[in-house]
C-alpha cells in the first residue's frame, strides 16, 4: 500500500499546533506496519537552517494556475525511515510564518496544485492522497476536475482528514477562477453558502473522510459543531469515520525527555515530586508540594473553555490549590491570566507564549491538567498528561471524551464533566484536589494515568483499515 500524506506543516520540518504533531507521527507509525507512506509539505522559509541544510535537490517543474505559470521546486529529505516532500516557491512560502497571510488562499491552492504535479515529474504513483485540513483540500477537486483522465492519476484515491472544521478555506467567489482556474462546470463543487469553501469541495470530491476522534465525526454531523458544513457532512456521512490521535511517545517520554528537570519513570516515580517543585520555582510560585498544581497549556481562546475558568476562578483558588497557564491568543484572556498572577502572587502563574521546553516542563510538575472546551477534535494535551502522571480534567467532547474516562468509575484516567457549565467544571476540580488529599489513592491513580497507551500503533491499524475500504471502493 503506497500512501502520500500532505499536509501544510509537518514536525521536525514546520509547526504550528496539532497537525504538524500527526503528520509527523503517523506516517512513521504507518511505515513501521508495512505501509510505504510519504509525507510532502511546503517548503517555509521560516524552517531551521540545520534541517534545511539537510534536504536534497530533486528537480523543479511548473504549475499551472489560471493564468499563472509558477515555478516549484522540488526538495527531498529522508527521516526515520520516512521519505518527505518539500515543494519550495519563495514568492509563497518565504516569510516568517505559517497562515495569516492576505495570500494565504493562492498560496495553499498553489500548494495543492503542485501535490499533484510533482506526480508527473516522480517515479512514484500512490494508492492514496491522504489530505489535510482546507490548506489541502483543493487536491481532491484538482485530481477530479483536471488529471482524472492522465492514466497515471485514474485510479488514485482520496482521504480527506479534517483537524479543525472551523477554518474550512472560505473566500469569495473570484477565487473559483482566478486563482483555482476551475471551468465553470466545476465551480458549484466549491461553492457554499454564496462563496467559495474548499472544505466543502473536498468533503464532496474525496473518497473517504475522517476526522481527528469518533466523537468529533459525529459531533460535526450537528449545527453546533458543524459551523454551517454539517448539513453536505450529513449528507455524505456514508464515507465518514472518527480515528482518534496517537501522541509521539519518543518525544514525550518522561524517563528520557531532556525538557524535564528530572527524569521519572512508572516504577520510579519520585522524580515527578521534584520537578514540580522546580517548576514551581521557575514560574514564581511558592514550593508547596500538599498544594495541589494545576495546569493549562492550551491557545488561549474561546474555544478552549476559557470563560468557564474565568467565571469561577475565585471560587477555584478556594479549593486550595496553584494555577499556572501557558499560552497566547485572545487578549481578553492573555489580560485576565495575566492580571490574576499578578493579584496573586506565589499561586498564579501565567507565562505568555507557547514555549515547548516549559510546555513539557509543565506537563511533568503538574498535578493536574484543566481542559474544558467547549469543542476539542481530538486533543493532544490530555494523552501527553497522562504520560508524565498529570491527571486530566475535561468537558466530556471530541478526543476528550474518546480518551479520558472518570476516576469515578470502572478504568478512570481522570475526571470528567458534561455540560458546559462553569460549576459542572468545578465540581470535576473539587473532586480532584479531594483525591489529591488521599496520598495512597492519588498515587494509584498517578501509577495508572502513566500506563494508559496512547501511542500511534494502535490508531495506525485503524487507519490501514480505513485505506483498505477506501481501496475496496
Amino acid at each position: 500500500m503506497k500512501i502520500l500524506y500532505a499536509a501544510s506543516e509537518a514536525l521536525p520540518f514546520i509547526a504550528s499546533g496539532g497537525l504538524a504533531d500527526v503528520a509527523g507521527s503517523l506516517p512513521r507509525a504507518l511505515q513501521k506496519e508495512g505501509v510505504e507512506c510519504r509525507v510532502v509539505l511546503p517548503l517555509y522559509g521560516s524552517m531551521k537552517a540545520s534541517l534545511r541544510e539537510k534536504l536534497e535537490y530533486v528537480t523543479h517543474f511548473n504549475v499551472p494556475l489560471s493564468w499563472r505559470n509558477q515555478y516549484c521546486g522540488l526538495f527531498r529529505a529522508e527521516v526515520d525511515g520516512v521519505t518527505c516532500y518539500l515543494l519550495d516557491n519563495e514568492y509563497y512560502f518565504k516569510r516568517d510564518g505559517i497562515y495569516g497571510f492576505y495570500d494565504d488562499a493562492e498560496r495553499f491552492v498553489f500548494f495543492s496544485k503542485a501535490v499533484l504535479e510533482m506526480l508527473t515529474v516522480l517515479d512514484y504513483e500512490p494508492e492514496i492522497i491522504n489530505c489535510n485540513d482546507w490548506q489541502t483540500a483543493m487536491i481532491p477537486v484538482f485530481l477530479n476536475v483536471f488529471y482524472r483522465g492522465v492514466e497515471k492519476f485514474r485510479h488514485i484515491r482520496t482521504v480527506f482528514t479534517i483537524h479543525n472544521i472551523q477554518y474550512q478555506g472560505k473566500y469569495g467567489m473570484e477565487i473559483a477562477s482566478d486563482i483555482c482556474g476551475l471551468p465553470g462546470y466545476a465551480i458549484p463543487v466549491v461553492t457554499y453558502d454564496g462563496a467559495v469553501n474548499m472544505m466543502k469541495g473536498a468533503i464532496e470530491q474525496c473518497d473517504m473522510i475522517s476526522t481527528v476522534s469518533p466523537s468529533y465525526a459525529q459531533e460535526i454531523l450537528d449545527s453546533w459543531f458543524g459551523f454551517g458544513l454539517d448539513k453536505i457532512l450529513r449528507e455524505k456521512a456514508y464515507k465518514l469515520c472518527g480515528i482518534l490521535n496517537g501522541i509521539d511517545v519518543v518525544g514525550y517520554d518522561p524517563a528520557a525527555d531532556p525538557d524535564l528537570f528530572v527524569n521519572y519513570t512508572p516504577k520510579k516515580p519520585a522524580g515527578k515530586a521534584e520537578n514540580k517543585a522546580k517548576l514551581q520555582e521557575r514560574l514564581g510560585l511558592e514550593v508547596a508540594p500538599d498544594k495541589p498544581l494545576i495546569v493549562m497549556v492550551s491557545r488561549l481562546v474561546g474555544m478552549k473553555g476559557l470563560d468557564l475558568v474565568r467565571y469561577i476562578f475565585g471560587e477555584l483558588l478556594g479549593l486550595g490549590c496553584q494555577f499556572a497557564v501557558l499560552g497566547t491568543g485572545d487578549y481578553i484572556y492573555e489580560n485576565f491570566f495575566r492580571e490574576q498572577a499578578e493579584a496573586n502572587p506565589g499561586t498564579v502563574a501565567f507565562w505568555q507564549g507557547f514555549v515547548p521546553e516549559l510546555a513539557h516542563k509543565m506537563y511533568a510538575g503538574g498535578d493536574i491538567l484543566l481542559m474544558p472546551s467547549k469543542s476539542e477534535p481530538c486533543g493532544l494535551a490530555q494523552m501527553v498528561a497522562l504520560r508524565y502522571g498529570t491527571i486530566p480534567v475535561i468537558r466530556e467532547t471530541g478526543g476528550l471524551k474518546d480518551s479520558i474516562r472518570d476516576l469515578g468509575g470502572e478504568d478512570g484516567n481522570g475526571f470528567t464533566f458534561q455540560t458546559y457549565n462553569a460549576h459542572d467544571m468545578l465540581g470535576a476540580l473539587q473532586r480532584a484536589v479531594e483525591l489529591y488529599g488521599d496520598k495512597k489513592r492519588w498515587k494509584a491513580a498517578v501509577a495508572h494515568a502513566m500506563e494508559c497507551d496512547f501511542s500511534w500503533e494502535s490508531s495506525a491499524k485503524k487507519y490501514i483499515e480505513m485505506y483498505q475500504r477506501v481501496l475496496a471502493g
